[in-house]
């Protein structure tokens, strides 16, 4: 039942005999209706006062909301800052050297006005050094409009930029400059402040550990400059500028500078806020200080029109009832019609109102009122429908409702006039009418912000450019998948897809092409997969599909060979070009149950990589006992290890020395060979991870690393020390390619003061012939700075001698293979003597590798072979300066 309610009645005048009155009811009805107009009126002054509080507390807390938002966005806008200094530096570490045009082309294609039209320019300086101290030219500039008069700019000119590219030297990070007047602004009325933002730039070497090696290996710096307050100014939300006074202050040290002001001038008041902003070394203040509010809210919306009208409804109410019986009726008689008037107020205002009110009778649960806006949204024709018909709830639900009423509004689905459905946040609750309990219903509609709601929670979980769902919800689902597969059908089976060719379109036609791309193959895919299987793409030109519910791993094979055969051949056009698609497919069962997700797309990534190391467009299973597939793991796992060798110094280096034949002693000759030394402390030999290295090109790093380690310890390798005649180095192919290299070895050289002729690079034969004219172009300048260079594994891939002639090497290695078997093939035996004989008339010197005993070494002196090394000779051993 209903709660009960106080029946309220209009109070009636009644007529009173004057003599009858007590004596306070003689007092004028005026002077006790202005007592009480006063009354209200101090009320309601009370409560405009407590109003006028909340509203300018509320005003402050919105500043302060916002400039928490401002906060936020300028540390972003900073960080990008440096992400986009730190790419610039990424360049120049790769490169080595850089001259205008290519700086120009990098400036092009990185366009860093287009997030940061604040910039001035990107310049870098190279380190000379003089006799009174190091001096930092301004070589090269970009872009070069407006910015001409910086190049040969010495920064030890200018003390603040000086000093953030010194402490970015000593740090290795980010420096920020103080602000100093800008040369760009020379010439003009006023010249305005500047920073610079800073990284070093060192050349190649060892680990930069310490301060004294960063300022010895600096071979320049890289800045991009702003002014500072266009900076600051576009780093910060709008809203916050108009809503408040912002100034941004340098206190890193007294004096502080100021950087930064909205509006200028003093402050009026105490900021709202203060954030201390740690960036490149310096600490910048941000005040926000709130503009004046009004001292109270808008005249409409305060409490003084209601508390005003009270009072004077109250005074004359006062006034009716102790006033004459004539005044006292007729002052009834009035408020009866201005009774009349406000009801009739009331339901034109409840008629205009945009919420949907209803109002229904307890005892039957039909509709006896709706205002407009229910009428028009609803339908006309409302009046004795139940209540329940524009609820899409049941009836036994509208019941269950009534009788225990939410305290607060739920969401509900309404039926509108068409028959169809909208969502509305409803409240209902009792009231009495006419003696009648009634229900009242409030519905305002909220399908607007369910929709926004929804579209939020898909754009969490689907990629922007396919519709597809995205990594995180694949892998929450590819999860869920995993936990539920059981060792018995239907089974279930992951594929990792990857587009074949897909960066020459990128290259040739542009992103926008590229995404147009994926955007035809996802939908040709989803069409070839159809609904009951899950296609996502993981990023770039990657895709993931979850197959589920299969008979037999052999479905799956179908299923994904369906899928690639769907694409082979795809021809997409853009403008004037055309250009065929595929698929590279890698695939694997999900038959275990709990198989940890990191280990199924691990699994699924090398099949990938062996579906296109095969030819592309072809599908690949993975499977454990796929020696293939292992190979292809371990490889992973060891390119893994070995950048981590080489950040951790995990490579040992040991020696084996090469013995002379002839009895004239020639000297300790030794060749450096590499080793790795594992988590445990134990030497793992190359074999195990020079095939990783070469195929993930590592070998650049790694050779370089040995070549730097052995030229800067070349007297700490042998126990001979500084008589130690020659170490040979081995080099790898890719290291051949390196352009920049030889250049860093006759610079290491000088650098250690270590003699030419002690150092031997040795190259295999099989890289000499591949790249002949590389090799002649590098060993030409090694042995042109004095170093001696050796013909490794000699006869392995040899299938003439003739470009021997051509190779300017010193040395000629033949491989152990011949070396092994001359004893008791005489074709090895030939074969050494023929090299031998060749390699003397072209004055090299011969050496034979894997000699196992004193027979062997008899028959190579008789052979005229020059020196020889093996196991036999000398086990490696570890050099003298990694021996602690």
């Amino acid at each position: 039942m209903p709660p009960k309610s106080t029946d309220r009645r209009l109070l009636a005048p009644q007529v009173v005999e004057q003599d009858a009155l007590p004596l306070a009811s003689r007092v004028p009805g005026v002077l006790w209706g202005l007592i009480a107009v006063g009354c209200g009126l101090l009320l309601t002054l009370w409560l405009y006062r407590i109003q006028a509080r909340q509203w300018q507390a509320a005003q402050r807390d919105a500043v302060v909301a916002e400039a928490e938002k401002g906060v936020v966005q300028l540390r972003a806008k900073l960080r990008s800052a440096e992400l986009l200094l730190r790419s610039l530096q990424t360049m120049f570490l790769v490169s080595g050297k850089m001259d205008a045009g290519q700086f120009a082309r990098v400036y092009a294609n990185l366009d860093p006005r287009r997030d940061f039209p604040s910039l001035l320019a990107v310049a870098y300086v190279v380190r000379e050094p003089r006799s009174d101290g190091d001096h930092f030219p301004t070589t090269l500039v970009a872009p070069l409009d407006g910015n001409r008069n910086l190049l040969g700019l010495d920064v030890v000119d200018q003390p603040a930029n000086l000093q953030a590219l010194l402490q970015s030297r000593d740090t290795d990070r980010l420096a920020v400059s103080e602000p100093f007047p800008l040369v760009q602004d020379l010439g003009t009325s006023g010249r305005r402040q500047g920073i610079t933002l800073r990284l070093p730039d060192f050349g190649p070497g060892d680990s930069l550990d310490s301060p004294a090696v960063r300022r010895q290996r600096l071979r320049g710096s890289i800045a991009i400059s702003f002014r500072i307050a266009d900076l600051i100014r576009t780093g910060l939300p709008a809203p916050l500028l108009n809503a408040a006074r912002i100034s941004v202050t340098d206190i890193t040290r007294r004096p502080h500078v100021p950087l930064f002001d909205s509006h200028g001038g003093a402050p009026g008041a105490a900021p709202s806020i203060v954030h201390r902003l740690p960036f490149g070394g310096r600490i910048w203040e941000l005040a926000v200080f709130p503009t004046e509010a009004a001292g109270s809210p808008p005249w409409p919306q305060s409490v003084a029109p209601a508390g005003i009208l009270a009072s004077v409804l109250l005074g004359l109410l006062v006034w009716s009832l102790t006033d004459t019986r004539r005044r006292a009726v007729e002052l009834g008689r009035r408020l009866g019609e201005r009774y009349q008037e406000s009801e009739e107020r009331f339901r034109t205002l409840n008629e205009l109102l945009p919420a949907l009110v209803v109002l229904a009778d307890a005892a039957d649960g039909r509709i006896v009122y709706a205002n407009q806006a229910a009428r028009g949204r609803l339908g006309e024709s409302l009046a004795g429908s139940p209540l329940a018909s524009v609820l899409e709830v049941d009836e036994v639900e509208v019941e269950r409702r009534l009788a225990s009423p939410e305290t607060g509004a739920v969401e509900l689905a309404l039926h509108d006039a068409s028959g169809g459905r909208f969502w509305a946040s409803v409240s209902m609750s009792w009231l009495m009418l006419d003696g009648r309990p009634q229900w009242a219903m409030v519905a305002s509609d909220v399908t607007e912000q369910r929709a926004l709601t929804e579209l939020l929670g898909y754009q969490a979980t689907h990629d922007e450019l396919t519709g597809l769902i995205n990594r995180r919800e694949f892998e929450r689902r590819l999860q869920r998948v995993t936990q539920d597969v059981r060792e018995s059908p239907p089974y279930a089976a992951v594929l990792f897809i990857d587009l074949d060719q897909f960066k020459l379109v990128n290259d040739t036609s542009g992103h926008v092409a590229g995404d147009q791309l994926l955007l035809q193959l996802a939908t040709v895919m989803r069409a070839r997969l159809g609904e009951e299987h899950v296609l996502a793409r993981l990023g770039g030109d990657e895709f993931g599909v979850i197959l589920a519910g299969l008979d037999t791993p052999a479905h799956a094979a179908e299923l994904a060979e369906h899928l690639r055969r769907g694409l082979d051949g795809f021809v997409f056009v853009w403008e004037t070009k055309s250009y065929m698609a595929s698929i590279s497919v890698g695939a694997v069962m999900i038959d275990r149950p709990g198989t940890p997700l990191a280990e199924l797309l691990a699994a699924a990534d090398t099949a990938c990589y062996m579906a296109k190391e095969q030819g592309r467009n072809r599908v690949h299973f993975y499977s454990e006992r796929d020696e293939q597939s292992a190979l292809r793991r371990g490889e992973m796992e060891w390119a893994n290890r070995l950048r981590w060798a080489v950040q951790e110094q995990r490579f040992v280096l040991t020696y084996q020395e090469v013995r002379a034949l002839g009895a004239e002693p020639s000297g300790i000759h030794v060749e450096l060979l590499l080793r790795f030394r594992d988590e445990h402390g134990d030497l793992v030999s190359p074999g195990a991870f020079i095939p990783a290295a070469e195929r993930y090109g590592l070998m650049p790093l790694i050779d370089r690393w040995v070549i730097e380690t052995a030229l800067a310890n070349v007297n700490r390798l042998h126990p001979a020390g500084a008589a130690l005649r020659m170490v040979a180095i081995n080099l790898s192919g890719a290291s051949i390619d390196d352009e920049t290299l030889a250049e860093r070895i006759v610079e290491l050289l000088r650098l250690h003061h270590v003699a030419p002729e002690r150092v031997c690079f040795e190259i295999t034969e099989t890289v000499a012939v591949r790249k002949l004219a590389d090799v002649i172009r590098f060993v030409t300048r090694l042995r042109d700075a004095g170093c001696r260079v050796a013909l490794d594994d000699f006869g392995v891939g040899m299938s003439s001698f003739s470009y021997l002639k051509h190779l300017p090497v010193d040395i000629l290695k033949i491989d152990g293979s011949f070396i092994r078997d001359m004893l008791s093939d005489p074709i090895s035996h030939a074969m050494v003597r023929a090299v031998s004989d060749i390699a003397h008339r072209l004055g090299l010197v011969v050496v034979a590798e894997w000699v196992t005993d004193e027979a062997v070494m008899a028959s190579l002196r008789d052979l005229g072979v020059d020196m020889a090394q093996g196991f036999s000779l000398h086990q490696p051993e570890r050099v003298m300066f990694q021996r602690d």
